[in-house]
């Protein structure tokens, strides 16, 4: 479902080129979930923004569902996006004008379905906000505020969720319940989960932990194997 091959990212700066990325080659399967763990300023997020295709490399490719990125411009990787893609952020990226419903609607809305306030209310009240639907991100807490934004990816019925530190704004107990929240509706609708992520038991959860050092990859491991082995 995902494949990067030697992915590259250098960047200019005042003293000199900086390689954030060096050379990243990894594929993710179908239906996977995949942790991207590391220190800050190991290249994590760098690397999310490119497998989405929000960022260019500067070499190598990302083919996603059997599309390169490369081969596509920026409006044709735009249009792949939201064919295939969700995003879950740390600042959840709401729209502050539009109401929680609204926000989930948006997206099915863009698919042209007519049934967008129905499946917004059902993803609404799977995350435990169906009393709240109405109300604007202001007057929701940050854990109800991600709980939208998992809503919101859901709603779109993406092949490919990347999630960039979903708990990292939430305290542990929130965090908990939208992790828990997270692995079931990802493995309900089968969808292809890439995260990066400081929580460990984040991580934990994930088929495939992703390890980064420097820009490169320092282990690529399944979880079990890790925990059992």
């Amino acid at each position: 479902m995902i494949h990067t091959r030697e992915l590259t990212k250098i960047v200019p700066t005042s003293e000199g080129p900086l390689t954030i990325l060096q050379d990243v080659t990894i594929d993710i399967e179908e239906g996977q979930a995949v942790a991207i763990v590391g220190a800050s300023g190991s290249g994590k997020s760098t690397l999310l923004g490119l497998m989405a295709g929000l960022d260019s490399p500067t070499s190598g490719d990302v083919v996603l569902d059997e599309h390169s990125l490369a081969s596509l411009d920026e409006e044709e990787r735009a249009v792949l996006r939201g064919q295939l893609v969700g995003f879950v952020f740390q600042s959840f990226q709401l729209l502050p004008s539009l109401t929680a419903l609204e926000n989930v609607m948006l997206p099915i809305e863009l698919k042209g379905d007519r049934e967008a306030a129905v499946k917004a209310k059902n993803l609404l009240s799977r995350v435990g906000l169906e009393e709240r639907w109405h109300h604007y991100p202001n007057q929701l807490s940050g854990g109800e505020q991600q709980r939208v934004a998992i809503a919101r990816a859901f709603a779109s019925e993406a092949r490919i969720l990347f999630a960039d530190e979903p708990t990292g704004n939430l305290d542990t107990a929130t965090g908990a319940r939208v992790i828990d929240l997270l692995f079931d509706l990802n493995k309900e609708y089968s969808t292809t989960l890439v995260l990066v992520t400081h929580d460990d038991r984040l991580a934990e959860r994930c088929d495939r932990q992703i390890v980064l050092a420097g820009g490169e990859i320092v282990s690529d491991e399944a979880v079990e194997e890790r925990v059992h082995g």
